[in-house]
């Protein structure tokens, strides 16, 4: 090829190149510092919107493993709230067996019975009281209860409970109980024991429900875990590749730029022939 003025081939390859390289450099720049190997969707298109879609996933999961978590909390703090009434009242079966013996008599009776009283106003306290939020627990009140803890609709991913534990003192049959005489002392017994029955069935109940809820959340656990390797593996960048990559553009371009600057001197070597 002859020399020319007009067209610097030389300079426009060598230009090209340049660009190239610097591409190569940019994107190998932009990958290590974002921690992504997909830099924009033309990297991997197919790649991209799969990550995408696991991304959603991951983010829909953490969520629901919250979700999951707080449920528990709920329930906790029912089976709490249980624990607490029935403590008071295996303490007012003690007095009451207490007040059924003939070694006490008839003013320290009432004495026990006070006592008695003030515990089971307690406990009718505490089932009242007790709530999660603005989801007061114990008085029977609670209603249907779901639970999110799936990344997608569908009842698949909804853990339905029924919230209708009633551990209310007059529900309980506790309310009435007098330990003034020996006669009423012996029946309240009776009672106190069916009414431990019942708190005993309401905290098994609750006892199931975080079973459950213990089980969602370590399936939670796993899903999230491979769905981050998963996606991982596609969008995160190699850090040996890049590095290695963007060393070899870098010497590339420099190699480009004084290439180039030896073509845009082309043009003076024909002035020359000119002159």
């Amino acid at each position: 090829m002859g020399l020319r003025i007009t067209t610097n081939m030389p300079s426009i390859s060598a230009q090209r190149v340049l660009s190239t390289q610097s591409a190569r450099l940019q994107h190998a720049t932009q990958a290590l510092s974002s921690g992504s190997r997909i830099v924009k969707a033309s990297d991997d298109a197919a790649g991209l919107a799969i990550s995408e879609s696991l991304r959603g996933q991951i983010r829909g999961i953490a969520m629901a493993r919250n979700n999951a978590f707080n449920s528990i909390s709920a329930i906790q703090v029912s089976e709490g709230g249980l624990n607490e009434i029935a403590n008071v009242m295996i303490r007012v079966r003690e007095l009451g067996i207490q007040a059924a013996s003939d070694n006490i008599g008839d003013k320290e009776r009432v004495f026990l019975n006070l006592e008695s009283t003030q515990l089971l106003q307690e406990a009718d306290r505490i089932a009242k009281s007790t709530r999660f939020g603005d989801k007061v627990l114990l008085d029977g009140s609670g209603g249907d209860m779901e639970f999110q803890v799936g990344a997608f609709a569908g009842p698949e991913n909804v853990i339905s409970y029924n919230l209708s534990s009633d551990a209310r003192a007059g529900t309980l049959g506790i309310d009435g109980i007098d330990l003034t005489d020996k006669g009423s002392a012996r029946e309240a017994l009776a009672v106190i024991d069916e009414g431990l029955n019942q708190v005993s069935k309401m905290r098994a109940n609750f006892g199931a429900i975080q079973s459950r809820l213990d089980a969602t959340t370590s399936n939670l656990d796993i899903q999230y875990e491979n769905l981050n390797s998963a996606n991982s593996r596609i969008r995160d960048v190699d850090i040996a590749k890049e590095t290695a990559e963007m060393a070899s553009a870098n010497v590339l371009q420099n190699a480009a730029v004084s290439v180039l600057a030896q073509a845009n001197q082309f043009p003076n070597v024909a002035l020359k022939l000119i002159n």
